[in-house]
């Protein structure tokens, strides 16, 4: 049986062509994409591709993108041997981050891709990064993927989804993962980094849950944050989650008037979740003084993870479930790889 690998086009720089008559930019026609890319043909797959009926700049992206991502993956799963997620650079992590946790017993490849410049100039990282994205995509052994995980690939790399932050608006680089290794690297040849790919048993079959609540706040501490600002953020009208962007491994002020506003917002049923501005390294709850009182008020620890994974895994838990404390123990725990195992415990 032939392979096939379905293109989901959203939006965003790769799939924009100048029109020769305005010179402005505009979407390509991916049902021509062997014109613009007639490398693809040397594949032995097939390619299909499907535009969402309203492209986005990745900029104006709802989580109502992410729900109609899903039930696509899910409409045409068993016709697909994987999937290539065409989407705009600036919030792709954050798409990648959802949908590894929307996705459930997922057993084929999810690879989000796009470009720095668009598909039809000359200098275009486009092209090089749709080739790859398709290859691995399609890759299997004994009929299993290689990859089967939401992932990234950008550039000469490719990464957990849920592992990534874009870090340059201009290079071709743009995305890192700090805290865990590529799953693949490219170049003559893709060097594949099995160890690092999630090959968990999967027995039953794919399931999605799409819901989020997005009623979460982030609150970046710097010094000299006025009380009457984190005031404002934990009383906003609904809010259930709060996403403390502390220093260092998860530092916060020890003044009692900061450290009261941390005990309001919990006492008001507010869940709250440490992650560091750095991008790498972890977050160690009671590990100095000034982590420790946060602890001691509940809050969470978000370890190593990414702050557009955390800002998603909030908004998944909180819509699927409605026990704090449950929403607080896989807040703590890896629940889809965003955490390292061996940070876990701190």
């Amino acid at each position: 049986m032939t392979k096939s690998v379905l293109i989901i086009y959203t939006g965003g720089t790769i799939g924009m062509v100048n029109d020769p008559e305005t010179g402005a930019l505009c979407p390509f026609n991916f049902e021509q994409i062997a014109k613009a890319v007639p490398e693809i043909k040397e594949f032995g797959f097939n390619i299909d591709s499907y535009t969402l009926p309203q492209i986005i700049d990745s900029s104006d992206l709802q989580p109502t993108v992410w729900a109609e991502l899903c039930q696509i993956i899910q409409d045409h799963y068993d016709k697909y041997c994987g999937f290539v997620i065409l989407h705009g650079t600036d919030t792709m992590a954050y798409s990648a981050s959802a949908l590894s946790f929307m996705l459930s017993n997922l057993t084929k490849p999810v690879v989000f891709t796009g470009s720095q410049l668009p598909i039809g100039t000359i200098r275009t990282d486009g092209r090089e990064n749709l080739i790859a994205a398709l290859e691995i995509a399609a890759a299997t052994i004994e009929d299993r993927a290689v990859v089967p995980e939401v992932c990234i690939l950008f550039g000469a790399k490719l990464f957990r989804g849920n592992r990534t932050t874009k870090i340059n608006a201009e290079s071709f680089d743009a995305f890192q993962s700090f805290n865990y290794p590529p799953l693949a690297e490219i170049g003559i040849h893709i060097h594949y980094n099995y160890g690092a790919i999630d090959y968990s048993p999967k027995t039953a079959p794919l399931s999605i849950f799409t819901g989020m609540n997005t009623h979460i706040a982030v609150l970046k501490l710097f010094p000299g944050i006025q009380l009457d600002l984190i005031d404002a953020v934990i009383h906003t009208p609904g809010l259930k989650g709060l996403i403390l962007e502390t220093y260092g491994s998860g530092n916060a002020p020890t003044s009692c008037a900061f450290l009261q506003k941390i005990k309001e917002a919990s006492v008001m049923g507010i869940i709250i979740y440490n992650v560091t501005q750095c991008q790498g390294g972890t977050v160690e709850m009671g590990r100095y003084e000034t982590s420790r009182e946060l602890l001691n008020y509940g809050v969470s620890s978000g370890y190593d993870i990414t702050m557009e994974a955390a800002v998603c895994k909030m908004m998944h838990l909180l819509e699927k479930y409605t026990d704090a404390n449950e929403i607080k123990k896989y807040l703590n725990s890896s629940i889809k790889g965003e955490i390292s195992v061996n940070h876990i415990g701190f």
